[in-house]
């Protein structure tokens, strides 16, 4: 069962994984390049050292083709099921221009040789079913709103690449369900003994 902490694990799954492939054959011959996820505020302190590859989510939205197949699931197991897309910007920081290049180059590589995140690939901090798995693809955004989004971030523009993970599944909690009644009395009234 995921639950709310699908988004955090689904992210830091991303991360774990690039941070593996990177081990494997590192981008930046003769230097550690390290995946870090970033918050917005980390953005403009820019605390991470180079080589690097920053992973930011900027965006999370109800996926439309699965948001009424789960509703219809959750109206026959009494559980509400909020399929989400996680959209995430990857963008390389190095000391050199080309070096960039082949960190974005080894992210696109890596995400397209394993696309889907699943069993031992995903984070355990959150309950995944078995059969669970979240999908890593490209995304289409139009150029202007890549730059609405830099525009709206503490940064400048930088080359940056759209992934989104899909379908990251939150679950509602199982309500407590009240004990049956047992006995049913009809038509008696209490007396007062006396």
């Amino acid at each position: 069962m995921a639950d709310y902490t699908s988004i955090a694990a689904a992210a830091e799954s991303l991360e774990r994984l690039l941070k593996l492939r990177f081990q494997e054959e590192e981008p930046v011959p003769g230097k550690s390049t390290r995946p870090v996820l970033v918050r917005t505020e980390d953005l403009k302190a820019r605390l991470w050292v180079v080589p690097a590859l920053v992973i930011y989510l900027y965006r999370v939205d109800f996926n439309k083709t699965m948001r009424a197949a789960w509703s219809a699931v959750g109206s026959q197991d009494g559980r509400s099921h909020l399929p989400l897309d996680l959209h995430f910007l990857l963008t390389p920081y190095a000391d050199d221009p080309s070096h960039e290049l082949n960190i974005l180059g080894r992210t696109m590589q890596c995400l397209e040789g394993t696309p889907i995140l699943g069993g031992p690939l995903l984070a355990p901090q959150s309950q995944w079913t078995p059969h669970e798995v979240v999908q890593v693809s490209m995304e289409e955004i139009s150029t202007e709103d890549v730059m609405r989004t830099f525009d709206s971030l503490p940064v400048d523009y930088k080359l940056s690449v759209p992934y989104v993970a899909r379908i990251v599944r939150i679950d509602g909690r199982v309500d407590l369900e009240e004990p049956p009644v047992t006995t049913v009395v009809a038509g008696a009234k209490p007396e007062a003994e006396l």
